[in-house]
């Protein structure tokens, strides 16, 4: 005998999706904040983008089984807010990055 029973229930408050869900929020707050910080605001990109792909799926297995959604949904969203701040602020650093260098290039 293992010491184990095969039949327990799962945790309460426990269900399919849970943890991505967590892990979706977690890291659509991380790309937020991350996005903000000069240098290194690249690196929310990543994380927005699993932040977005988590929140899909854990959202989608907890509609299966009926359970909250708000959890997958708040990293869906923080996902979506994350990818399209840190994209916009990647696409000002190399415009202005662009029109420094060309207005040096003209002494």
């Amino acid at each position: 005998m293992s010491g184990q029973n095969q039949n327990s229930a799962p945790a309460p408050g426990s269900y399919p999706g849970k943890g991505m869900s967590v892990a979706a929020m977690v890291l659509g707050i991380i790309a937020m904040v991350i996005g903000w910080i000069p240098g290194v605001g690249w690196l929310g990109l990543p994380c927005a983008i699993v932040a977005l792909i988590l929140g899909i799926i854990g959202r989608k297995k907890a509609k299966e089984v009926g359970a909250p959604t708000g959890m997958a949904t708040a990293g869906v969203v923080l996902g979506i807010i994350s990818l399209a701040v840190t994209t916009l602020a990647i696409i000002c650093l190399v415009v202005f990055a662009g029109a420094i260098l060309a207005e040096v290039g003209t002494w």
